[in-house]
């Protein structure tokens, strides 16, 4: 079977594609790779996992056939968010990192992350490589079967280094001043003792719900879509909480409720902070985001005469913008960010902290900051929609890559990208996309305009051309 990484690593369902045999084949395929790169001298590498089931068996599985490979490997010792893998990456200088998650896919899939000595996701340079190893070796694979002993696999704890790193970076005094109190939904993930803890620890009050590992995510996918955080926005509610946060399985994504308890886009919450960030804090630089995300980034961009850049879906382009020192923010609309200072890695906790930060420090509630983010830059809708995907339809989105329509029913297209699928941009900023997923067999259609209803029709019309 043919096994490719795509925007977030390589995933599949466990005990079809995602098999301990495959496993093995991955691991041993980034274990040659990494020595054709490093050379045979001293080498190290995390190993980390989330609560998915077997996550925890196939890190040992890896740690294992890492070590009858020579390295010395640094086995977590309970499931932990990504970006504290990252981060734990950076502090030992290792060569890499090896995380088991398949972040908010459906709990029957399982994945592996590669990210490589500086904290980042592995570019598709470095995935490619793999991908052909793991080519190479799939026939007749079968692994080393010298053992390791005890002393090349090293448990480590990676809670306290993250949480420290977070601990200089957000100001949790002004939170206290505020009186600020907080839901905190863990969907069932690694963010647990980690979002919460920090908060509470900080003399924040949080009213804490999924704290607990249950590989079902409680029978839903565990993303923080409006849909999946309906007890976070009514504990909101009940409790008179300011704001509630979310993270999914890894912490690597966020999902925020405002005081009333409606569901905020992470697109609104990527131009508040940015907004933010620059408004009342002073910064200037770079902008990023990805070719799906709200042109709100834009808006704001040009407003303060800030450089920006777009790039294809995937947070590692992002990183390595970042990594280059060309962008100060970086926004997906998949609920992900990237900030100066901080991890070249997704991190749905700090993005979360960082909310929570604004709202204190300027004493207003994320209700009124949306109010006058949209008076300012203009009002923005965001959705999307999903088919799955067949060969008729790959070919028929194809065909409109290579050859893009003029119209899109009544709307007339004045621009068109396709850095990643197909871009078409209408007036008044309106604008679709159509692109094949890099996680499932789906067909994915992004749009953006002033109203709901605008929107549904820029996706149905989408979706019609590739139907």
């Amino acid at each position: 079977m043919m096994i490719r990484f795509g925007t977030s690593g390589w995933r599949g369902v466990m005990g079809a594609e995602f098999t301990f045999r495959n496993v093995r084949v991955v691991v041993q395929a980034i274990a040659n790779y990494l020595r054709k790169v490093h050379g045979d001298g001293p080498a190290a590498l995390i190993v980390g996992y989330d609560t998915r089931f077997l996550s925890d068996r196939y890190a040992l599985e890896a740690a294992r056939l890492l070590a009858r490979n020579g390295f010395q490997v640094f086995l977590t010792d309970r499931d932990a968010p990504s970006q504290a893998l990252a981060c734990q990456i950076i502090k030992r200088a290792c060569q890499g990192g090896i995380n088991f998650t398949a972040s908010f896919n459906p709990p029957r899939y399982n994945g592996l992350k590669f990210n490589v000595g500086t904290g980042a996701p592995a570019l598709p340079d470095v995935t490619d490589a793999i991908e052909a190893e793991v080519g190479r070796l799939m026939p007749g694979f079968s692994p080393l079967a010298v053992q390791a002993g005890d002393e090349s696999i090293t448990r480590i704890d990676l809670q306290a280094d993250y949480l420290a790193d977070l601990q200089g970076k957000i100001d949790f005094g002004v939170m206290r001043k505020a009186g600020l109190r907080v839901a905190a939904d863990l969907l069932y993930g690694t963010s647990r003792e980690y979002l919460d803890e920090i908060l509470e620890e900080n003399g924040v009050e949080v009213e804490g719900l999924h704290g607990y590992v249950d590989p079902y995510f409680g029978g839903v996918s565990p993303s923080c879509t409006e849909e999946n955080l309906a007890e976070l926005k009514a504990r909101v509610v009940q409790t008179k909480c300011n704001l509630g946060l979310a993270t999914d399985a890894d912490g690597d994504r966020f999902g925020i409720v405002d005081e009333t308890g409606a569901f905020v886009h992470p697109n609104v919450i990527l131009a508040l902070l940015l907004d933010h960030l620059v408004r009342n804090k002073g910064w200037r630089g770079g902008v990023a985001r990805s070719n799906t995300t709200t042109h709100l980034l834009d808006r704001i961009a040009r407003t303060h005469d800030l450089p920006l850049t777009k790039t294809k879906v995937g947070f590692k382009y992002m990183a390595d913008l970042f990594l280059q020192g060309r962008i100060m923010f970086g926004g997906e609309e998949s609920a992900c960010i990237a900030v100066k200072d901080h991890l070249p890695e997704k991190d749905g906790i700090f993005a979360g902290l960082l909310v929570a930060e604004m709202i204190a420090s300027t004493g207003r509630s994320l209700s009124s900051l949306r109010e006058s983010l949209f008076r300012e830059y203009g009002p923005a809708t965001s959705g999307q929609r999903t088919l799955p995907l067949t060969p008729e339809r790959a070919k028929k989105l194809k065909a409109l890559i290579q050859d893009p329509p003029s119209k899109l029913g009544r709307r007339k297209v004045v621009a068109v990208e396709t850095i990643d699928g197909l871009n078409l941009d209408f007036e008044g900023d309106r604008w679709l996309v159509l692109r094949t997923s890099g996680t499932e067999p789906l067909i994915r259609c992004y749009a953006e305009a002033e109203t709901p209803e605008e929107v549904d029709s820029i996706l149905r019309k989408g979706l019609a051309a590739v139907r």
